[in-house]
């Protein structure tokens, strides 16, 4: 009896007496050694100086092509202008404009009271346009000693080839912090250069505004990611919000998409929130962060109506209205969890679409219409009629990716490696979020602790989602591939280096070992930078030693005359990209211009353009004369085009938007009708009475024709 007694008391106290070593165990903390510390400050202190190697590297490369391409020093300063095509001359023009004002003061004057961009209309650069860096640049210009060896153009487009250094340093710092590793930032920054087709087009793009606010945008994404590591202490906790308000209002305030990204961007962090994969406190703070940086850009630009009545400010708004009222809010089955996820998402989507729409018409907000009805068209929910949204739609740019680029990358080995992680992200994710579902929020650390292969990071969730999201926009509108591209590339690099990837690997096949994972990690990345160096160093070399040179005689030609031929305040139509060039060159004053976010400009430019239409010269010239026109340039290069397919052509556009039949061969819709009139660009320059009634020409060569308009009304009556 005795000695059963003794077992009892032995097995009732044989838990008692392992806890305490338990506890021991969990408590104990590995030692660092000093060698260890000095050992990880040199691997920081290198992976940092490759970081700044790489994208110093990547500004050298990029301005080394511009000026191959252009022979950018040795051409005049008129063809220098030129050569910033389409809107970003208009941006230029704004930099000259401020260098070229007698005092800063009155630079800014002219800009917020400019009556030279749209004729017969004042407006406010500053609130209508993103050229706040254009603004910043020339007065750094104006009151840095560097006159004497720099010209302006070379201080504007170094600025632009800088910010390329940025970019690559804030991909590597996201592949770093996600995989712990600068191996990762080396593979990224690198993946960056040679996929340089994908990722930026800034060589022959300068001024656009893209190019200003992505690098801001990389920065922020690398500081996102590192405001959701595990274990951040506060004070790193606050650092990374000023770095991501910082960076969010520098993004939003040079480009004028910004509102349409942070959308995207916002609905990828209320998808973790909704699923429970992110903190649900964090995903405050940072619509927090986005918020004050759009209210604070809102007031910079103005008080712009188009900030205010955004998208994504009315969807924070209601995401964190939705979010307080359902807090206290609890469903401990899996029915009840199912429903309540529901509920939350479908009561934020009504209440947004309810904020939005009040705003919209509160504010009388056109200037964003565009861009709905061409994103409805573009999908088959509204009429493909429109001409504004027929001008988008038939622009290569906003169709869908070519199957081309997704061959470049595989040839680059950065599609491989990013398909494997996404597959693999998608599977932990499913599962993770059915253990959210299955089980309370407040028990998930154990089971995480219980699965160490099916734990998600936050950095690793948010990543996951923002490089899917902002994929799916990519390869629906090509023009935003540049917006997902440079992130691919960093989150290739992490699967090629992330000790979850790996181990994961090895765990299924039953060859995990502590070794095997950090030769792996090391071996992989080590062999694909090396395969990079050795296919593609050659090309690159070969690439930058190719000489062009810029050659545009006819522009040339056209912007001469219009200085030396025409009064300083003449007033001049023609295509927007054209009138960018001429206010950027001249200085003359437009009817229109390239920056499409303005309901009265939209309507005017649609109107100036019936010089492309079947159209009574009588009815072009009374449009023309009221928007004060002088002189009408008119392109065979438009009136003629064939770069586009039938129905695409401008002329077509018009012809469809005027009810009438399109020219050429092919079918139209039944109810168009044939126009009384011939097309207008082509019969003017016959010289008919009827004509030349209201138009003389003033000039001509191979490419423009310019008319000069009549004024005599009472005899062109």
């Amino acid at each position: 009896m005795a000695s059963v007694r003794q077992r009892r008391m032995s097995k009732t106290k044989e838990p008692n007496q392992e806890q305490p070593k338990q506890e021991v165990k969990l408590e104990a903390k590995p030692t660092i050694h000093r060698g260890s510390r000095i050992w990880n400050g040199l691997s920081v202190l290198v992976g940092c100086l490759l970081a700044a190697s790489l994208g110093l590297v990547t500004s050298i490369y990029v301005a080394t092509l511009h000026e191959n391409d252009l022979w950018f020093s040795n051409i005049k300063e008129v063809e220098r202008e030129i050569s910033f095509r389409t809107e970003c001359g208009l941006y230029y023009s704004y930099y000259k404009q401020m260098l070229n004002a007698p005092s800063i003061q009155q630079g800014l004057y002219e800009l917020i009271n400019d009556n030279i961009t749209e004729s017969r209309r004042t407006i406010n650069i500053l609130q209508r346009m993103n050229i706040y860096q254009e603004v910043v640049l020339s007065i750094f210009y104006r009151i840095l000693p560097i006159k004497t060896y720099l010209e302006p153009v070379y201080f504007y487009i170094y600025t632009v080839f800088g910010l390329q250094t940025i970019t690559v340093i804030a991909l590597y710092a996201t592949s770093w912090f996600l995989s712990g590793t600068w191996l990762a930032g080396m593979l990224a920054g690198l993946w960056y250069i040679i996929n340089r087709v994908d990722t930026t087009r800034v060589e022959f793009t300068i001024p656009l505004r893209e190019n200003w606010s992505l690098p801001f945008f990389s920065v922020q994404i690398a500081a996102i990611t590192y405001y959701l590591r595990p274990q951040l202490k506060p004070l790193n906790q606050i650092l990374a919000l000023c770095v991501i308000f910082i960076s969010t209002c520098i993004f939003s305030l040079t480009w004028q998409f910004n509102q349409f990204i942070l959308l995207m961007q916002a609905l990828a962090l209320f998808t973790l929130d909704s699923i429970g994969l992110i903190s649900s406190t964090k995903v405050t703070h940072l619509y927090i962060v986005q918020a004050g940086s759009l209210l604070l850009v809102w007031v910079l630009q103005f008080f712009s109506s188009m900030i205010l009545g955004s998208l994504v400010l009315s969807f924070i708004v209601s995401a964190l209205i939705i979010k307080s009222v359902q807090k206290n809010m609890k469903m401990d089955s899996l029915l009840g969890k199912i429903l309540k996820l529901f509920f939350h998402v479908l009561s934020v989507l009504i209440l947004t679409l309810l904020i939005h729409y009040t705003f919209k018409k509160t504010l009388q907000l056109k200037s964003d219409e565009h861009i709905f009805k061409f994103i409805t068209a573009k999908f088959g929910f509204g009429s493909t009629r429109d001409f504004d949204a027929k001008l988008y739609l038939c622009e290569e740019a906003f169709g869908v990716i070519p199957l081309d680029t997704f061959e470049r990358f595989m040839e680059t080995l950065v599609l491989y490696p990013y398909v494997c992680t996404i597959c693999i992200l998608t599977i932990l994710t499913v599962i993770t979020t059915f253990w959210n579902f299955r089980n309370s929020l407040k028990n998930l650390p154990e089971i995480a602790k219980t699965e160490n292969m099916l734990r998600l990071r936050q950095d690793i969730a948010y990543n996951f989602a923002h490089t899917v999201i902002f994929g799916i926009l990519a390869c629906s509108t090509m023009r935003m591939k540049y917006i997902w591209t440079g992130h691919m590339c960093a989150f290739a690099a992490y699967g090629v280096c992330s000790n979850e990837m790996w181990g994961l690997f090895l765990k299924v096949f039953r060859l995990h070992t502590i070794a095997r994972e950090r030769l792996i990690r090391l071996a992989v990345p080590c062999l694909i930078l090396a395969f990079l160096y050795y296919k593609f160093f050659p090309k690159l070399m070969d690439e930058i030693s190719e000489l062009r040179e810029f050659y545009d005689p006819d522009t040339v030609e056209l912007m001469n005359w219009i200085n030396t031929k025409t009064p300083t305040k003449a007033v001049f139509a023609g295509s927007m990209q054209l009138l960018a060039g001429v206010k950027l060159c001249t200085g003359r004053i437009l009817t229109n211009h390239p920056h499409y976010e303005d309901k009265i400009l939209r309507d005017r430019t649609r109107q100036v353009y019936q010089i492309y239409a079947q159209q009574d010269p009588k009815e072009v010239h009374r449009i023309l004369r009221s928007f004060g026109t002088d002189y009408v340039i008119i392109e065979d290069s438009i009136c003629y085009e064939r770069r586009h397919n039938r129905g695409c052509r401008l002329r077509d556009l018009l012809d469809v938007a005027n009810g009438h039949i399109m020219d050429g061969p092919g079918e139209n819709d039944p109810d168009l009708k044939p126009s009384a009139h011939p097309r207008f660009c082509d019969e003017i320059k016959l010289s008919q009475p009827l004509y030349t009634l209201y138009f003389t020409q003033v000039f001509r060569n191979k490419t423009f024709h310019v008319y000069k308009l009549k004024k005599n009304k009472k005899k062109a009556a």
